[in-house]
């Protein structure tokens, strides 16, 4: 049996935040990015994610490389984003915590 490529990654609006995902899963293709920058290999990403497979994680990596720029740009952008909110997160636990002192 064959599996077209364009089958195994998704994107909907409505689901991850519209993010490009393996297709009828919840891992995005920005999640097998951050593996894959962090020097894990395909294989060692299917450690991380044992639900997929490699065939998804090729597929992941595939488009990856063809958007990188943007890709790039997003994965940016999503980690400025979290260490904002992070920050802001401890911030707001250290006024509790100085508050429930007094």
């Amino acid at each position: 049996m064959t599996t077209p490529i364009g089958t195994l990654l998704s994107r909907y609006d409505t689901i991850c935040g519209g993010r490009m995902r393996i297709d009828g899963m919840r891992v995005t293709v920005h999640q097998i990015v951050t593996c894959y920058q962090n020097a894990l290999t395909a294989e060692e990403i299917l450690q991380q994610y044992p639900h997929i497979n490699l065939a998804q994680a090729f597929a992941a990596l595939a488009h990856y490389h063809a958007n990188r720029e943007g890709m790039d740009k997003e994965l940016e952008a999503e980690t400025a984003d979290f260490l904002r909110l992070s920050g802001d997160a401890e911030s707001e636990q250290k006024e509790w915590h100085n508050s429930s002192e007094n």
